[in-house]
């Protein structure tokens, strides 16, 4: 019970964030190396994922403290999903003072969600109403946290330039997303994952060939795998 009601508290105050804080990537003077518009960030419109993944988030947590307050595998869930979703109700605030605090807040948020995707039952079960959300939330910051360590060590002069980091981002967000998909049959989890991908490819397109045909190849094996996925839960 108590569970259930953190999470509905929790979910609640991370859809009402945007409210009190708006963030459109990291300012040019919180990073030694302005990072403007870099590559491995999305274009614009792919952001609009957050629209569903609050309300359905919220919803998941409205009808789980409804029906499944007591529900062990609920309770599974909840628990990571909880800190995930506690460290996202600050986040934007933090993200307009510190580029590398925001990126390790992230970081923190995606490894919590994607614990709780994979603690989430296999089967039909609470499939749309606990397992789908999650995995649309888990996917996006998969992709979101890589985009912000690239966009913060390039700010820093670690590694690569922006250019360099943005293949870094993509593959390694393909990688982490080809593990998770093949350890749950949610496809929303890769639908996320390449979404973030599109909008890399498109925000690029045939201004930096290279990172858009990367993008696209991730795309597709990150499509393959989760579809792969769901056809053996099937």
């Amino acid at each position: 019970m108590i569970r259930a009601v953190l999470t509905l508290l929790a979910a609640l105050g991370f859809a009402a964030a945007p409210f009190f804080w708006s963030f459109d990537g990291f300012e040019t003077n919180q990073l030694p190396i302005p990072q403007t518009d870099p590559p491995a960030q999305p274009a614009g419109w792919a952001f609009s994922i957050w629209g569903p993944i609050y309300a359905w988030l919220v919803v998941s947590a409205l009808w789980g403290l409804w029906a499944h307050r007591q529900d062990a595998w609920w309770d599974a869930v909840r628990a990571p999903l909880i800190a995930s979703l506690a460290i996202g109700v600050p986040w934007l605030w933090i993200a307009t003072q510190s580029a590398v605090w925001a990126t390790l807040a992230i970081v923190a948020m995606a490894g919590f969600a994607i614990a709780a995707l994979l603690r989430a039952p296999r089967d039909d079960r609470s499939r749309w109403t606990l397992r789908a959300p999650v995995a649309l939330y888990a996917g996006w910051l998969t992709a979101a946290s890589w985009v912000s360590i690239a966009a913060t060590l390039a700010g820093y002069g670690i590694g690569p330039d922006s250019y360099g980091w943005a293949f870094v981002a993509i593959a390694a967000a393909a990688l982490i997303a080809w593990a998770v998909q093949s350890r749950t049959p949610e496809w929303t989890y890769g639908l996320a994952v390449g979404w973030a991908l599109l909008g890399i490819a498109v925000k690029n397109g045939p201004a930096l060939p290279l990172v858009t045909a990367a993008a696209l190849a991730a795309l597709l094996l990150i499509a393959l795998r989760a579809a792969q996925s769901a056809r053996r839960a099937a």
